[in-house]
């Protein structure tokens, strides 16, 4: 096996939307061995000197985002001498909104990550996913945006997480066998509801797996092929009967199944608008 590929993230920020955009692009590349170096909230040329260093040291791809002026022209500059690419990954949309708008951007550091209102949406919406995590209050079950049904480990817990972070309160409700819908998720009509399944290899692979960290190393229902292909297809009939749209989460990671519950979310919104 060669030297992994040297990847350097330079941001005045947190560095999420660089280690986004990164990772994205890397994603296209199979087979590459790859070593990130990650350097945030870079707001002075003492701190940029310091990444320039470790850059020198291990020279590889820089992906940047840095709006001080002065600051991304030394990077360039020093990316240049030491002939490594270099990278500004908003470079083109700050100038093509530059040009849309007809304004000059206000090079802040940070600004998408200010408490402002929607920061404060997004922080109330994850209060109430938490409140309304497994079936907690059902009383207020009605004041979500979404609720995903599912059998056990079908990823709903970490799903509205990630809807929560979005800034949309999302609440999930388990599928128990022998065990009725709670009577507070069928008299709800204001949120989407979302049934959630997975493949009877998947679910029992999952779940085999969260047993072992549990240390409970015997057989039951609960990973039984048999009984989680019943499961299943009851789960399924049920959201049929409801008219709840469904969604596989077999070989779906979160975010892909964020993006399709909001995708529905919004052709709700459309339809009943």
């Amino acid at each position: 096996m060669g030297k992994p590929f040297q990847v350097h993230l330079v941001s005045d920020a947190t560095g999420e939307t660089l280690n986004a955009i990164a990772k994205a692009a890397l994603a296209q590349f199979e087979g590459v061995e790859v070593e990130e170096h990650a350097y945030t909230l870079v707001r002075s040329r003492r701190q940029l000197e310091r990444a320039i260093e470790h850059i020198r040291e291990a020279p590889g791809f820089v992906f940047f985002t840095l709006v001080n002026p002065d600051l991304r022209n030394e990077l360039l500059a020093q990316c240049g001498r030491l002939s490594i690419p270099c990278l500004d990954v908003l470079e083109a949309p700050v100038s093509m909104l530059r040009q849309f708008l007809g304004a000059a951007e206000t090079h802040r550091p940070g600004g998408q990550h200010e408490v402002d209102q929607r920061y404060l949406l997004r922080i109330e919406a994850l209060n109430f996913t938490i409140q309304h995590d497994d079936g907690q209050s059902l009383d207020s079950l009605n004041d979500a945006e979404i609720i995903l049904v599912g059998a056990s480990r079908t990823s709903k817990t970490p799903t509205c997480v990630y809807l929560a972070i979005r800034g949309l309160r999302a609440a999930n409700v388990p599928l128990v066998p022998g065990i009725p819908l709670p009577e507070a998720l069928l008299r709800a009509t204001k949120p989407l509801i979302v049934g959630l399944w997975a493949s009877p290899d998947r679910l029992i692979q999952v779940r085999r797996n969260r047993l072992a960290t549990m240390g409970e190393a015997r057989d039951t229902d609960y990973v039984e092929l048999e009984s989680v292909r019943a499961e299943i297809a009851a789960t399924r009939k049920l959201y049929e009967q409801h008219e709840w749209p469904s969604i596989d989460v077999s070989r779906r990671s979160i975010e892909e199944t964020a993006a399709a519950i909001i995708n529905l979310l919004s052709e709700r919104m459309v339809a009943r608008a």
